[in-house]
């Protein structure tokens, strides 16, 4: 059966010779595994670059039931990027963001408020007045929300990781932080020390890995620090 939808890649790894298996996000469908025929050869009819992570595609895909790879019918660009990929900065963002979805949804797994909420937030970092230096704290709590885990203020957040944060020190800081991002969203333009969003992402990340209960390491978050100091 075809169907169409909208879809945000999330990952693909090589299969063969001048083949990938792609994992997309869909909207009708949730997330799926897409078998690409020829696409890494230099006769294939649709490039490497509909493919690559956080892509919005518009797809008709065939979908059959007890199959875990499916294929492609048609396929364009949902919308196409003026900035993620020629700017360092969203590029490391949007690679974190990549890494965080394909850890936080599993195959099959359909939310269409996520994903309507998803489209957004992509197509808001690729904007030019969008504020970067919060963008990835505000964008894992309010995925968060999504997902059914997020508490309703930040006490309760920390109140909930106290036993996993090992260091005895006044959190104060970074709780009025994420009280302020809980308000305001990707909208907060306010001045926080380095350090203070440093401390955020890494308690927002323990946060993730204790409901996620997912132990391996994040492994795009050196590059997102190495940017954002």
């Amino acid at each position: 059966m075809l169907t169409k939808t909208q879809g945000i890649v999330l990952s693909y790894i090589r299969y063969r010779e001048t083949s990938i298996i792609v994992k997309i996000f869909t909207r009708e469908l949730g997330l799926k595994a897409y078998i690409v025929n020829g696409v890494r050869s230099t006769k294939a009819k649709t490039k490497m670059g509909f493919y690559q992570p956080l892509t919005l595609l518009d797809l008709v895909v065939y979908e059959k039931e007890n199959v875990s790879l499916n294929r492609i019918s048609e396929i364009k660009l949902s919308k196409s990027f003026q900035r993620i990929p020629f700017d360092f900065l969203r590029s490391g963002i949007a690679m974190f963001i990549a890494e965080v979805l394909g850890k936080s949804i599993y195959e099959g797994y359909q939310n269409e408020s996520l994903f309507d909420f998803l489209m957004d937030s992509i197509q808001l970092l690729d904007e030019e007045k969008v504020i970067l230096s919060h963008f990835p704290i505000a964008f894992l709590w309010e995925t968060s929300r999504y997902l059914g885990f997020a508490p309703d203020e930040a006490g309760e957040f920390f109140e909930e990781l106290k036993e996993n944060l090992t260091k005895q020190i006044d959190w104060e800081p970074e709780i009025h932080y994420l009280n302020q991002l809980i308000r305001e969203s990707f909208g907060f333009n306010g001045k926080i020390p380095a350090l203070v969003r440093k401390n955020l992402l890494d308690h927002m990340l323990i946060f993730y890995s204790k409901h996620l209960e997912q132990e391996a390491e994040w492994k795009s978050v050196k590059v997102l620090r190495q940017m954002m100091g």
